[in-house]
């Protein structure tokens, strides 16, 4: 089995998610008594919450670099950013280390692909959904995305720093991005990507009509099938 590095705490109730993941997933896989060779590097998401809407990509990217320089050192075989926006810095990271980045995108777009999906709604932070780094990186695999109107885009921006990555679940936010997914079903998504990993702590597949993709459950098995391939 060879060594996950996870670079976490984006927010750490999502790199919780990660952790019982790939554990459990181990054990299933192994049986018996067998868990995860990893190691976590957790930042201060205080600090990365405020860069992010200060805009400042550059120190976050040393910051993402030097965590991920961390984890090589400490005998990490790979890289896995468990966030989806922080992979606005994955150039950083890659060129930083000599082990792999394993891309959230990656794994996520093979499941679109092989449910025949070729458009999708984006629901993320407003960085993710207004950048082009994520939807780029699907459209590199034949997937369109869609996001929100900017309304939309500054609620589901808002549901995730003020509530989700503080672990607060409201039955009222499920029923906001309810009817913003509603709105882009009809703009012909044929499936939604919960493209925040804290969104599948709100939003689960049963509660809409369309296949959901769950990239925080779609990356951690990623990184599974590759610790044990």
């Amino acid at each position: 089995m060879k060594t996950i590095g996870l670079i976490g705490g984006m927010s750490w109730e999502s790199s919780s998610l990660y952790y019982q993941i790939i554990n459990r997933e181990i054990q299933q896989r192994l049986g018996g008594v067998h868990s995860s060779k990893c190691i976590m590097y957790s930042v201060d998401f205080g600090e990365i919450a405020k860069l992010q809407h200060d805009a400042d990509w550059d120190r976050l990217g040393l910051l993402m670099a030097d965590a991920a320089r961390s984890l090589e050192k400490g005998g990490a075989d790979c890289i896995v950013l468990c966030t989806n926006t922080m992979h606005k810095l994955a150039e950083n990271i890659t060129a930083s280390v000599s082990i792999p980045l394993l891309h959230i995108a990656d794994g996520t777009a093979k499941c679109i692909q092989n449910d025949g999906i070729e458009k999708v709604g984006l629901l993320a932070t407003k960085f993710t959904m207004e950048g082009e780094f994520m939807r780029n990186k699907y459209l590199d695999h034949g997937i369109i995305t869609i996001i929100p109107n900017k309304n939309d885009r500054q609620i589901v921006h808002d549901i995730i720093y003020h509530e989700l990555v503080k672990g607060i679940v409201l039955p009222s936010s499920l029923i906001k991005y309810q009817n913003i997914i509603d709105e882009l079903r009809d703009r012909g998504a044929q499936g939604i990507i919960s493209g925040c990993t804290e969104i599948e702590l709100l939003v689960r597949p049963q509660d809409i009509a369309v296949p959901l993709y769950e990239t925080t459950k779609i990356h951690a098995n990623a990184a599974v099938d590759w610790a044990l391939g």
